[in-house]
């Protein structure tokens, strides 16, 4: 069904103001094409997806939408190095193999690098943790341990960290909280670990 409302998700929302009007965009992991729906018809870009489900890739080209059936795990390397000026990741880089290699390819395809992350460090996980001693199920992390596709769970400081050792740039971020509310803290505080549950990340090589 094409997604035809003005209203996506208030991550997506903020995704989608940062990316500049008719710029060339590859998002990877797009799933059913919610953001790149919302990129194309509202900021006129020249929108690719990448998206390993078959299902997914249906529903996007339903819509209209340029996408392809990849992983990105062993596709990226194929793209050429500043072919797009945005690459975007998602909610995604979680469930990747490689995360800190994928990393490495979305600073190199792109000239800007878009990433999203749920925060394993929310005070919401480390007391379900602390207190019932088993595996923490919440919206952003919504699967029980047996089942789930994040394979690499990493907090915001570890993520900040990891920009830092790759001698990656941190443009800009933002931390959002309980309900999707902005958390106004830098990225790299412990204020911004505890309150945020996912994080947003405008990234550039140095």
């Amino acid at each position: 069904m094409a997604i035809s409302g003005p209203h996506i998700r208030t991550d997506l929302e903020s995704i989608t103001a940062w990316v500049d009007e008719g710029a060339r965009v590859l998002d990877v992991g797009c799933g059913e094409g919610e953001l790149l729906y919302a990129l194309v018809h509202r900021k006129k870009v020249d929108g690719r997806g990448l998206e390993l489900s078959m299902d997914g890739v249906r529903r996007c080209v339903g819509q209209g939408l340029a996408v392809i059936q990849g992983d990105a795990d062993t596709d990226l390397k194929d793209y050429p190095s500043n072919s797009f000026d945005y690459v975007i990741l998602s909610q995604t880089l979680q469930a990747t193999r490689q995360p800190r290699e994928i990393l490495e390819q979305l600073v190199r395809i792109g000239r800007h690098a878009i990433i999203s992350l749920p925060n394993f460090g929310y005070w919401r996980v480390r007391m379900e943790l602390l207190l019932k001693g088993r595996m923490p199920v919440t919206d952003r992390l919504g699967y029980d341990w047996y089942n789930t596709p994040n394979i690499h769970f990493c907090t915001i400081r570890d993520f900040v960290m990891l920009c830092q050792e790759m001698g990656i740039r941190i443009e800009r971020s933002l931390i959002l909280g309980a309900d999707e509310k902005v958390v106004d803290a830098p990225a790299d505080s412990g204020r911004a670990n505890w309150w945020g549950e996912q994080a947003l990340f405008l990234l550039q090589r140095t």
